[in-house]
């Protein structure tokens, strides 16, 4: 099939003269595939339509966010309600209190919630919040575990074991950096021999449970449950950054799905419904330290926004009623087996990797990725070829190798029949 992409070029043409790089988010550009972005209209269910008329399977769903599709009717519906009696009002509103009740009754570790407006908000706030309660300094992050782009997040590992982050944005100081310890994901013992030096001036380690943007990578078995081990021992505080995860693993997030209790949550534009928001949450004695009733200062005149808080308590009923955790189990199910199906002759030169709704491909010849160097040393010239020759077929992909895909609960046996399809003949393009 011949695609126009008349309209988004010259779209694109126009935003590079008034938009840093013609975009809003660096990986919009499509630098690491090639082309020229693609400008989108609207989206229904699980398909997207670009101002060229184009439709597309999409599987990057908002990067996550979109766990019901686009356009759901419910949750369209709370918004066009709500905003009949205002958009915003910056002051207590009742909806951000039904939301807080359902996100304390879906989270197993979280006993009080405070809205923010994105999942980067929401991971300073609680940094801040570990500091402030624990009186220590310095975090512990991990390689490949991406947090939002707050100064001391953008943060690249040191040279050796235990050395303090160095800058990893221009305009990121090394003051900024130096309280930041980078380790390897999945490897519990540099973890340990870094506590044992430093443990009095930590306050927190933060990490995804998950890895997700640095294609998919699995926690080996007990390495979760060892991390939080380690934090008891040094009453240091565990912060599961569940933005990508929470509720695609499971009603209660990564927390429930691996039976690992953090001390903090962080959560972000999933709960609500798509819309800009996110959350930190956890046990009562640390949020306790939150202002106004204790002294670690957090505010926001949008936090709480009810457009949004409409929109996520709309998308959380619609999950619990539709029991949605078995329904994408699923659809995963069938998925990867179509997807499997589909590279089975590739299988030497590609990876894909799937848990639950979410999935990536890797063009590796290695048989799983457990650490940032395994994605690192994929090819990602035949991932951008790829994704050129899926788009040409009809399918949204996420626009760079590093990032992963999503189910939604509107995708359908369809869908993922023609998907197989395109990978197939996309492959076939590629290495015949």
């Amino acid at each position: 099939m011949t695609f126009k992409f008349q309209k988004s070029k010259e779209l694109y043409d126009r935003a590079f003269k008034v938009i840093p790089g013609g975009v809003n988010s660096p990986v919009r550009a499509f630098k690491a595939v090639g082309g020229t972005p693609i400008f989108i209209e609207r989206g229904s269910h699980a398909h997207i339509y670009d101002a060229d008329g184009n439709e597309y399977i999409d599987y990057c769903m908002s990067w996550g966010p979109l766990i019901l599709g686009h356009a759901d009717n419910e949750v369209i519906e709370s918004i066009i309600d709500t905003a009949k009696s205002g958009t915003s009002f910056g002051t207590c509103n009742h909806l951000e209190v039904k939301l807080a009740e359902h996100i304390v009754s879906f989270f197993p570790s979280v006993e009080k919630v405070r809205f923010v407006n994105s999942g980067t908000e929401a991971v300073m706030s609680a940094l801040r919040l570990a500091r402030g309660y624990t009186g220590r300094d310095k975090i512990i992050k991990f390689d490949g575990c991406y947090h939002g782009h707050a100064d001391y997040l953008l943060v690249a590992a040191g040279s050796g074991l235990a050395t303090f982050g160095t800058p990893d944005s221009d305009g990121v100081t090394r003051a900024n950096a130096k309280d930041t310890i980078v380790l390897p994901f999945n490897e519990v013992e540099k973890l340990e021999k870094v506590l044992k030096r430093k443990s009095k001036h930590i306050a927190a380690i933060i990490m995804e449970p998950v890895p997700c943007n640095y294609g998919l990578i699995r926690p080996l078995p007990g390495y979760l449950q060892k991390v939080r081990e380690l934090c008891d021992k040094y009453e240091i505080l565990l912060i599961f950054d569940e933005v990508i995860t929470g509720l695609r693993l499971a009603r209660g997030g990564a927390q429930e799905y691996y039976g690992v209790m953090p001390d903090l949550t962080t959560l972000g534009k999933i709960i609500g419904g798509g819309l800009p928001v996110g959350a930190y949450g956890g046990r009562s004695d640390i949020m306790s330290k939150v202002a106004p009733e204790g002294p670690v200062y957090q505010a926001g005149t949008l936090s709480g926004n009810p457009l949004a808080m409409a929109a996520g308590l709309a998308t959380l009923q619609k999950l619990e009623r539709i029991n949605a955790w078995n329904l994408l189990r699923e659809k995963a199910t069938r998925f990867s087996e179509l997807v499997n199906n589909a590279i089975s002759k590739y299988q030497e030169n590609l990876l894909f990797v799937a848990l639950e709704s979410i999935f990536s491909f890797a063009f590796t010849r290695q048989k799983e990725i457990i650490k940032v160097t395994d994605i690192k040393n994929a090819n990602m010239k035949l991932f951008a070829q790829f994704h050129r020759e899926m788009l040409k077929r009809n399918i949204y992909l996420a626009p760079s190798g590093f990032e992963v895909g999503f189910l939604s609960t509107a995708h359908t046996n369809e869908d993922f029949e023609k998907t197989a399809q395109a990978i197939g003949e996309s492959l076939k393009t590629i290495f015949d």
